[in-house]
C-alpha cells in the first residue's frame, strides 16, 4: 500500500473494535452493511465528490418546477413541455462538469479499484 493512503476496510475493522463493547446495536447494524457503506471505494478517487452529492435531482430541476407553477393554466401542453425543455437546457450550462470523466469507461468494463486507485496485476502480487 502507498505512503499516506488508509484502507478503509482496516478502518472499518478499527471502529469495529472500538465501539463495538460501547454501541453494540450500532456497530452490529453497520457491520450487516459493511459492503454496501464501502462501494463508494470501488469507484474513482476523482468520482467520490459526485457520488456524496445527495441534491442532484431537486436542484437541477429547482428553475423548472418554479417557472412551471407560474405560468400554470396560462400556455398550452405542447408550449409548456417546450419551455421546460429549453430551460433544462439553459440549466445544465451550469451543472458542474464530472471530474475524473476518463475513468468512466474502467468503471463501465469493471476494473476493479481499491480505495479509488486501479488495482493493476502488479499491486495484487505484492499484497
Amino acid at each position: 500500500m502507498a505512503e499516506g493512503r488508509v484502507d478503509a476496510g482496516q478502518v472499518f475493522d478499527d471502529f469495529e473494535e472500538r465501539f463495538g463493547a460501547k454501541y453494540p446495536k450500532a456497530v452490529a447494524c453497520l457491520s450487516k452493511d459493511r459492503d454496501a457503506l464501502l462501494a463508494f471505494y470501488d469507484f474513482p478517487a476523482e468520482h467520490w465528490s459526485h457520488i456524496r452529492t445527495t441534491n442532484v435531482t431537486p436542484s437541477s430541476f429547482a428553475t423548472i418546477r418554479h417557472r412551471t407553477r407560474q405560468a400554470k393554466g396560462c400556455v398550452t401542453r405542447i408550449t409548456m413541455l417546450t419551455m421546460i425543455c429549453k430551460m433544462g437546457l439553459c440549466a445544465e450550462d451550469s451543472w458542474r462538469k464530472l471530474r475524473g470523466f476518463r475513468h468512466l469507461a474502467k468503471v463501465i468494463e469493471g476494473v476493479k479499484l481499491k480505495d479509488g486507485i486501479e488495482v493493476t496485476e502488479d499491486d495484487k502480487a505484492a499484497a
